[in-house]
């Protein structure tokens, strides 16, 4: 038997059935189970992506997000002195770790697609890329600022809000792209999320401020939401309330994550704007390690969790933060 004959016999066909988020949530009789990791640090291997990814298999995630993560800048000296300002991209990979997720778990991958670093037909073609590989879902977010810089600043022909990648998302599943002559264009056809703040984003000046932008993404095209991380649920219950009294009806899935050291406490409420609860702060407060600091968490994020699904969220959504171990511990005493 030839070489091409052996490895046609041998190759068996796996039959894969790929959804979109919203089909998941609808298709579903009781809360989805969802993780997003990290792509590693350039010059690491995925192994690290599959090693966080195997010990949560078992609850059987409905999706992985994976996040993007935006150029930063270097100054490297040079010769007489001179400053080189140098672009690098420290977690590159996050079309191929999707394609590469898909292909080992037969599980849908996320990838979030961002404003900053990108211009519009950098964008186009990283959805080229995405439609290639049967990858039908993305999350649309603006991003960060760069660290050096006070706000954020969009790239030149790039998009400056998240709003703005819907429509250009929408538009490449209508068939428009961004040369107007193309024939016999093949629409693509993208199930898009956008990010939530039950807390508000930092950036909005109140909270209806901040709806009325959200409810502008989801008029433009986006079909859910996932949330920032939260530490009260009471605050995710009146963010999905005045939502539906925004006309926002899509599905809203709450995003967690498990507290796992003192300095969390004060460093995540610095990043991402949001607040720990007093119980939550005064129990960290009397642990003496870490140790206990990430006992804590675990338990909360336990109780957080029963709640919500006693609430019938649609899917619970875990910020693992590429590791399992916290996730794992906590997914198995409420899936």
């Amino acid at each position: 038997m030839g070489a091409s004959r052996y490895f046609a016999a041998s190759i068996k066909p796996v039959s894969l059935k790929f959804m979109k988020v919203v089909d998941h949530i609808k298709q579903a009789k009781s809360t989805l189970f969802s993780i997003e990791i990290l792509p590693p640090l350039k010059g690491k291997s995925i192994q690290s992506i599959f090693d966080g990814i195997d010990p949560l298999m078992e609850f059987k995630p409905s999706f992985v997000d994976v996040t993007y993560h935006r150029e930063e800048y270097l100054y490297k000296k040079r010769e007489g002195g001179y400053l080189e300002k140098v672009s690098i991209r420290k977690r590159p990979g996050t079309v191929g770790i999707c394609a590469a997720i898909m292909n080992k778990y037969h599980v849908d991958a996320v990838p979030h697609i961002i404003c900053g670093g990108f211009s519009k037909e950098e964008t186009e073609n990283a959805l080229i890329d995405l439609h290639f590989l049967g990858i039908d879902n993305v999350l649309a977010l603006r991003g960060d600022s760069i660290k050096t810089e006070p706000e954020f600043v969009p790239e030149p022909n790039g998009h400056a809000y998240a709003i703005d990648l819907v429509k250009q998302v929408k538009q490449m599943n209508h068939g428009k792209y961004m040369i107007d002559d193309l024939v016999d264009v093949a629409p693509t056809n993208f199930c898009i999320g956008v990010a939530g703040y039950p807390e508000k984003h930092f950036e909005a000046p109140n909270m209806v401020s901040d709806l009325r932008h959200l409810k502008a993404k989801i008029d433009a095209g986006a079909e859910y939401i996932v949330t920032q991380m939260f530490f009260d649920n009471a605050q995710y219950f009146d963010f999905v309330k005045k939502c539906r009294e925004m006309d926002i009806n899509v599905p809203i899935i709450p995003g967690l994550k498990i507290l796992t050291t003192k300095r969390q406490a004060t460093v995540l409420p610095k990043i991402f704007k949001i607040d720990i609860p007093q119980d939550m702060l005064e129990q960290i407060e009397k642990c003496k390690t870490d140790a206990e600091v990430k006992e804590v968490g675990i338990e909360w994020c336990i109780q957080q969790s029963k709640q919500l699904i006693k609430e019938k969220v649609p899917c619970l959504h875990y910020y693992t933060m590429g590791t399992s171990e916290t996730t794992r511990r906590v997914a198995s005493q409420v899936f």
